[in-house]
């Protein structure tokens, strides 16, 4: 799950300590394999060693196992060590200086052991209580992430359903400017929607504006009914989108498309859009030219009475910038909507 993944990678090596807590047998066995090598050791540097110092290899064994296998482990550990220095490193209790040399190796070693021990299993029930936070914060993570979706996925549905219920109203409407205006509403909800579908991530993260742009133009596109008219985007792979711009851009871009297809190709069914996204000093431009018939002489978009280019206009605004619709401008018949807008 997506949760557990954001978990294990938050999750450094110590807190998952300790080790093999779920296979006691495993761990007893490299407890006993750490305690005999331990031993062998002893055995091997028993001529550089005093013999008061019984336990000289045995203490690092135990905080070794304490720390990565845990604290009864440890306790296994300790024991196993005891014997082992008792029965083959500890002199005789009859020899001379045995009380002055064996037994307060022996204590020392006790008191060490129990003082590490106790600061390990502080330390494991530490890393337990916040292994438990993490656990509950990927819980609920997870969770919102969930009805995130859930509610993103009704909106989308619950505009889908208004868009159609505007469509079925138009039949019912002899008004032909009413009829268009429905037709435009519908076509909008209709695009909001699909913008919703695509808006899934519950954190505010940057979208590829290609990968964004691409399936909605397909929409507009055949949404068009105009089957003749091909759509190419150019550029964009590196350039990304706050997530909060995502639904301004979408709808203009959607609108300049649409107002391609209504009116560059108003009489035919044939045509080609070219979607361009630049990124210049400025900041980002987004291009839409077709090779339709082209603009009035003498256009204007502020004196346009069009509902669609006033709502592209507003909504470059917001976004700090400005949409234009203009001619080709290279020698091509058609026209051309540009959105520029600073880079966030």
């Amino acid at each position: 799950m997506a949760g557990q993944a954001i978990q294990d990678r938050n999750e450094s090596w110590v807190e998952r300590l300790p080790l093999a807590a779920g296979r006691p047998w495993l761990a007893l066995g490299v407890t006993l394999a750490v305690v005999a090598l331990a031993f062998v050791l002893r055995i091997a540097i028993r001529p550089a060693i005093p013999i008061g110092s019984p336990f000289v290899t045995f203490f690092p064994a135990v905080l070794l196992v304490s720390f990565l296998l845990g604290v009864r482990m440890g306790v296994v550990a300790a024991l196993a060590g005891t014997v082992l220095g008792v029965f083959f490193f500890m002199s005789d209790p009859a020899a001379p200086g045995y009380f002055v040399t064996s037994v307060p190796s022996a204590l020392a070693f006790g008191i060490l052991v129990s003082l590490n021990l106790s600061i390990f299993h502080w330390m494991q029930r530490a890393n337990a209580k916040l292994r438990a936070e993490r656990e509950r914060s990927s819980a609920l993570a997870e969770t919102r992430e969930l009805l995130f979706r859930e509610l993103q996925h009704r909106v989308s549905n619950n505009l889908q359903v208004a868009a159609g219920l505007l469509a079925l109203q138009k039949s019912r409407v002899s008004d032909a400017n009413a009829r268009t205006a429905l037709d435009e509403a519908a076509r909008r909800l209709a695009v909001i929607g699909r913008i919703s579908r695509q808006l899934y991530e519950a954190e505010g993260v940057t979208r590829n504006l290609r990968a964004f742009l691409e399936p909605l133009c397909a929409d507009v596109v055949d949404a068009g009914g105009k089957p003749g008219v091909t759509l190419t985007i150019a550029g964009g792979e590196d350039m990304t989108l706050p997530s909060d711009a995502a639904i301004p851009v979408a709808l203009i871009v959607a609108e300049a498309v649409s107002n391609a297809i209504e009116h560059g190709f108003a009489d035919r069914d044939l045509g080609r859009i070219e979607v361009e996204l630049v990124r210049d000093a400025r900041g980002i431009r987004v291009e839409v030219r077709d090779d339709g018939h082209g603009l009035p002489e003498s256009f204007d978009i502020a004196g346009r009475s069009s509902l669609g280019l006033s709502i592209a206009t507003v909504l470059a605004g917001q976004l700090k910038g400005r949409f234009e619709l203009v001619p080709r401008g290279d020698g091509a018949q058609g026209s051309a909507a540009r959105l520029m807008m600073p880079e966030r």
